[in-house]
């Protein structure tokens, strides 16, 4: 054989191994794709994960699975099931919640059970809107939320409250509270999530140079710029969570703590409450 016609032979080869091999890669190219997107579909989700416990678990609860007299649990089955025929939106799960993420809600859907953290009920979280979070930050949140879909369970709707609701006035007289009751409580609030993790809301526990709030609220009230009515440790921390605004400690803002807790905590709830706080020392 002639050198021109082995390399005649030597390149029909090449090419058709060539060939085979991107006939085999193409026939693979769409179970690539998949597992390409699978992946990509995965990093959302771990992304979206970080994002909602900084940006939404204050108020939808690390779990999802919402804060009674607050807001809406999302990891639920009826949010995956009804929620889209409640509120008469015609596009897809994930997309409504894109865009409730986006804008945020002036009111809330159901004000009688959620009515939100205040005004407005939730805050716009896109930069579209003012809010802290880019468009793909939001389709991650989304993604993490749509990734309970499968395992969700239906939430229990929030009781109404079972004794009378406790109300503003800080000087009536309350029932004996129990400082366990009360912590359970403040856990099942996320009062907690504010309060004790987090520092939405002054700290509950002693700080470097300071006491536990149970013995921080005697001396708050005798500050000079103390604007609120109380007289008493008691009726401080009482006014501090049945009218939040009345006082707002330096360094913190107004209309963040949920403004129902009046009519939505019992007499005994807030006796409870108020036993664990004076307990924190």
């Amino acid at each position: 054989m002639s050198r021109i016609n082995l390399q005649i032979f030597l390149g029909s080869i090449l090419v058709l191994v060539t060939s085979v091999i991107i006939l085999v890669y193409g026939m693979n190219e769409e179970n690539r794709m998949a597992e390409a997107e699978k992946a990509q579909q995965a990093r959302a989700i771990e992304q979206g994960a970080a994002l909602f416990e900084a940006q939404c678990s204050r108020c939808h609860g690390t779990q999802g699975t919402g804060i009674a007299g607050l807001c809406p649990p999302l990891n639920d089955r009826y949010f995956f099931d009804q929620r889209l025929k409640e509120v008469n939106w015609s596009g897809t799960l994930e997309d409504y919640i894109v865009a409730t993420a986006s804008s945020g809600r002036l009111a809330s859907t159901r004000p009688q059970l959620f009515p939100g953290q205040g005004t407005p009920a939730m805050p716009s979280f896109s930069e579209q809107y003012g809010g802290p979070l880019r468009e793909d930050q939001i389709r991650n949140i989304a993604a993490f939320i749509m990734n309970w879909q499968e395992t969700a369970t239906l939430v229990a709707m929030p009781t109404p409250p079972t004794g009378p609701v406790v109300g503003t006035d800080i000087t009536k007289e309350l029932p004996q509270g129990d400082a366990k009751a009360g912590e359970a409580l403040a856990t099942t609030l996320a009062c907690t999530a504010c309060h004790i993790t987090a520092t939405t809301g002054p700290a509950w526990l002693p700080q470097p140079g300071q006491p536990g709030i149970g013995e921080r609220a005697a001396a708050r009230i005798t500050q000079p710029d103390y604007t609120g009515k109380a007289k008493t440790p008691e009726q401080y921390l009482f006014e501090s969570i049945a009218a939040s605004n009345t006082y707002v400690v330096p360094g913190f803002t107004a209309n963040v703590m949920p403004p129902n807790y009046a009519n939505t905590l019992t007499e005994q709830n807030m006796a409870d409450l108020i036993a664990y706080l004076t307990s924190i020392r």
